[in-house]
């Protein structure tokens, strides 16, 4: 004997009441615009060419001597017809008659006329590519840009429309490295390397970008570079801070680092003499990776209070306080502080209100999660430079909004000449 189970009547319909609401959901004048969007584009581009003919369509052929209001020669030629071309935008996919002519030439030969709205080959309008490209950005993979936005362009795009708009962005991406930076007034730098897990053909890879956040004199922070370059070794950096001097970036006044050595080096030898900050985020790190876990949080604790002084005389004491406590307990974690020396308290220097946006890189970092959090969806990026790519484009596109440094009413004022006197 065999059991059956039913489902219930309404489980069983459920599914297709929601789709049959979301149906019902009719707009008279979402529904009236769209019927007539292809009579206006059709009469803009008509009118288009009534303007090069210098006559209407079935209007008489102007004469040889005739002349345009400001003087110029009209254009002769004649119609030939019309060809289908199809169009996407915001207003859904659309078929237009497109008018033909040709347009006579000095030499007696005739060309193509050709409409400067409706550009040749072109199949979306901008606007559709930015809304395509910005749900992208947004953290939608391509398969769910097309189901996003299938209400608005009627299920017109596909996932290789999706792919080939996001191939359009290379191009203002590659703009935007080669840009100028003469006249961006910079007068700090954070740098960082940050490391992201892609999927790089279908396999989950470690790459590393080489980060360059700036400073401008109104404290707003800008992305200046954004490179994959197989590490952060010193020759990688050099060719990333070779080529932002290149392009006319001015010597700093104020570094912010995260310690690597490769990046030391390669400042050293470009901007020895200007001052440099430690990320003390991640000297903390350093200090936790040197002690064993039963002492993190005492270490933490007489960090912070290091570190977090109100005033530079505070912030000595209370170093060398750290440094006689932990070589007896803990020796490795005492050196650790020591090796960063001076750097690590080159903010003390700065005004008070500077203190928070100077001591780290945590502008980077956090730069970092908002991006991981938007390429959990691309499950694969087609290459390394993607990465790098993406990270600019979510900035460029307004995804992510970077604010002024915290302090920025002061960035004018020049460092105390004393730094915190490292003697225990």
């Amino acid at each position: 004997m065999s059991n059956t189970s039913t489902m219930s009547r309404a489980l069983q319909s459920e599914p297709e009441t929601t789709v049959h609401l979301l149906d019902d959901w009719f707009d008279v004048i979402e529904v009236g615009l769209r019927e007539r969007v292809r009579e206006f584009i059709q009469a803009m581009i008509e009118s288009e060419l009534d303007t090069a003919l210098a006559r209407p369509r079935y209007g008489r052929r102007p004469t040889a001597d005739s002349q345009n209001g400001d003087g110029s020669k009209v254009i002769s030629g004649h119609r030939h017809g019309h060809r289908s071309r199809s169009l996407m935008g915001t207003f859904g996919r659309v078929e237009i008659a497109v008018p033909r002519a040709r347009l006579d030439s000095a030499t007696g030969k005739t060309t193509e006329w050709k409409s400067s709205a409706l550009r040749a080959y072109q199949r979306r309008t901008k606007q559709a590519d930015s809304l395509i490209a910005g749900a992208y950005l947004a953290g939608t993979n391509t398969r769910r840009v097309r189901r996003a936005l299938s209400a608005i362009f009627g299920g017109a795009v596909s996932k290789d429309t999706v792919s080939r708009v996001w191939r359009k962005v290379k191009g203002d991406w590659d703009v935007w490295n080669a840009r100028s930076c003469a006249e961006e007034p910079i007068i700090r730098l954070i740098l960082d390397g940050t490391v992201v897990r892609v999927r790089l053909d279908r396999k989950a890879t470690s790459i590393v970008l080489l980060v360059v956040l700036g400073v401008r004199e109104d404290g707003q922070k800008v992305l200046l570079a954004a490179k994959n370059m197989g590490g952060e070794t010193s020759e990688a950096w050099r060719s990333v801070l070779d080529d932002l001097v290149k392009r006319g970036l001015r010597k700093p006044e104020f570094l912010i680092v995260d310690g690597g050595v490769g990046l030391e080096q390669a400042l050293a030898a470009l901007w020895g003499d200007v001052p440099t900050q430690r990320c003390t985020v991640h000297k903390h790190r350093n200090l936790l990776a040197h002690a064993p876990e039963r002492l993190h949080e005492e270490v933490s604790a007489d960090y912070n209070d290091m570190i977090y002084a109100t005033s530079a005389a505070e912030i000595e004491v209370r170093r060398r306080a750290f440094i006689r406590k932990w070589r007896l307990k803990c020796k490795a974690v005492a050196d650790s502080l020591e090796e960063a020396g001076d750097r690590l308290f080159t903010f003390s220097r700065l005004p008070i209100s500077q203190w928070k946006s100077a001591r780290t890189t945590n502008a980077i970092e956090r730069l970092h999660e908002e991006f991981k959090r938007r390429i959990k969806t691309q499950t694969v990026l087609p290459s390394a430079e993607t990465a790098a790519m993406l990270f600019w484009a979510l900035l460029a596109a307004g995804q992510i909004i970077m604010r002024k440094v915290d302090g920025w009413q002061t960035l004018t004022h020049k460092l105390v000449n004393e730094p915190v006197d490292l003697a225990a």
